[in-house]
């Protein structure tokens, strides 16, 4: 006596919402399907019924799988997370009965059954236990580029698909940080993604499809949509940015954004700084921070020198008046011994004072290094530079002690270079003078990069001919501790309280 074989299930995806819209396959198999099951709100209508109505035969069994509620409101013991997880292992278990019998069984999905789909929760229930195959359909995100004739992703940007539903401040940031995106999930969330979409400072840009594909379709610019309009099957678009021309942007419109990209990589990005780059008409900077910035398609680079701040702040605020978006690009934070103060100097007089001029901060150069070595900052700290190209080294040395007398954590910048030898040495002793011989010093070479190095030395060990310009050099306090660790690290720490007086 040969097993009885169970049926097949088929998470079968509809398109957007036209029938003509629905692939040959997932016609065949609706059609020849023994059971159809769809999924509806508790007013029983189903738009994946409705969508695939042409394509069913007679005799087919339907279930309707409704969901018992709408809103997050339940008075269920497991709040709404528990009643949907019954309500699926119920329906799973209705579907389950039919392949059991050996009926083969399709489940209507709109869109792609496996993108934000409810076919997806029936998938996990049930896939492990019978065959099943998934039968991609178009999505609402393609529908949508289709409706309103624009591209989504061109060349190498990238495209983030962003449910409505997270809060508005995860969504500020995504749609900051994204080339291109499509919000869905709109209705309720319509008023806390337009605002979104303003602060991140993309609502000019952002487009609206209501109902692609379907009866009923809107497109326009999201910034004139009635938010007491927007239904759930409605999306946010931001289109590729690519050939967007400058003539666009209306005269006048120029700005200046001086953006800190990190220390090292895209990995220390922010997703405000990421976003300006993105949009900026032209980048300028140090040729060696610009080759940090992916390469975009009709944007313009500008590199010069590192020696040439005060041009290089000018020329960028010369294309902001002639009506360019300007991103200044900043290693580090712009505003620690870096491009904003240069910026900011020529923005503060003729003919310049009038240029729309912002800082987007970045991570410091101090705060990764301290990051890789523990905590050395974790109680009061100076920063200084210890170049003397823009000031006198007697300045220098004289913050150096009033911040050893003070018992600071130091961050040292510029410790040296091919023509500036003498500084750490002159430095160290100068520190020896507060500091015991066996302070932690951390030397952090290349934090973030391919090439990175660090380690902790004695105060009293600190070789100058170990650190060039690419190191930072964390000299610890008087309470400051370099402790080994059960795995053979070693960790430096501050504490956070200071002993009495």
């Amino acid at each position: 006596m040969t097993e009885r074989q169970t049926g097949r299930l088929y998470g079968v995806g509809l398109g957007p919402g036209d029938p003509e819209l629905v692939t040959v396959k997932a016609a065949a198999l609706i059609g020849k399907a023994d059971v159809v099951a769809y999924h509806s709100a508790r007013h029983g209508r189903s738009i994946a019924r409705s969508i695939a109505e042409p394509y069913l035969t007679a005799g087919q069994i339907e279930e309707k799988l409704v969901y018992p509620l709408t809103v997050e409101s339940t008075d269920h013991p497991g709040g709404y997370r528990g009643a949907l997880d019954e309500f699926y292992e119920q329906a799973a278990a209705r579907l389950a009965a039919h392949l059991d019998a050996g009926r083969d069984v399709v489940v209507l999905a709109e869109g792609d059954p496996l993108f934000y789909g409810s076919y997806q929760h029936m998938h996990k229930r049930l896939a492990d236990r019978y065959p099943t195959e998934v039968v991609p359909g178009v999505t609402s995100v393609s529908a949508a580029a289709a409706r309103l004739g624009r591209p989504l992703v061109e060349a190498e940007e990238t495209l983030t698909i962003i449910p409505g539903t997270l809060p508005e401040e995860e969504l500020t940031a995504r749609l900051a940080a994204a080339d291109s995106a499509v919000v869905m999930k709109l209705g309720r969330t319509f008023p806390a993604v337009r605002r979104a979409l303003e602060r991140a400072g993309r609502l000019d840009d952002a487009q609206y499809v209501e109902r692609a594909t379907m009866p009923g379709e809107r497109t326009g610019p999201l910034a004139e949509v009635d938010p007491e309009s927007v239904p759930y099957f409605s999306v946010a678009v931001l289109p590729s940015r690519i050939d967007r021309a400058a003539a666009e942007r209306p005269a006048g419109q120029g700005e200046v954004v001086v953006v800190g990209t990190g220390p090292a990589g895209p990995l220390w990005l922010t997703p405000e700084a990421r976003g300006v780059l993105a949009g900026a008409t032209d980048l300028v900077g140090y040729t060696t921070y610009l080759d940090r910035v992916p390469v975009r398609p009709g944007q313009q680079r500008h590199g010069s020198d590192n020696k040439v701040e005060a041009e290089r702040a000018e020329f960028a605020l010369d294309l902001a008046r002639r009506g360019r978006t300007v991103a200044v690009v900043s290693s580090g934070d712009p505003g620690v011994f870096a491009m904003a103060t240069a910026v900011l100097e020529a923005a503060c007089a003729e003919p310049y004072r009038s240029v729309p001029v912002r800082i987007v901060p970045g991570m410091t150069a101090a705060h990764a290094a301290a990051s890789r070595a523990g905590a050395p900052l974790g109680h009061d700290y100076a920063v200084v530079s210890l170049s003397d190209r823009l000031k006198p080294w007697e300045v220098v040395a004289r913050r150096l002690a009033a911040a050893a007398a003070a018992d600071l954590v130091l961050a040292l910048y510029n410790p040296g270079s091919k023509s500036r030898t003498t500084q750490v040495g002159l430095a160290r002793d100068l520190l020896l003078e507060h500091r015991a011989p066996d302070t932690p010093v951390v030397l952090a070479r290349d934090v973030g990069g391919p090439t990175e190095r660090v380690r902790t030395v004695r105060l009293a060990d600190l070789d100058p001919a170990e650190v060039d310009m690419r190191t930072l050099l964390l000299i610890g306090s008087s309470q400051t501790r370099a402790v080994a660790r059960d795995n053979g690290t070693e960790v430096v720490w501050t504490p956070r309280r200071y002993p009495p007086a």
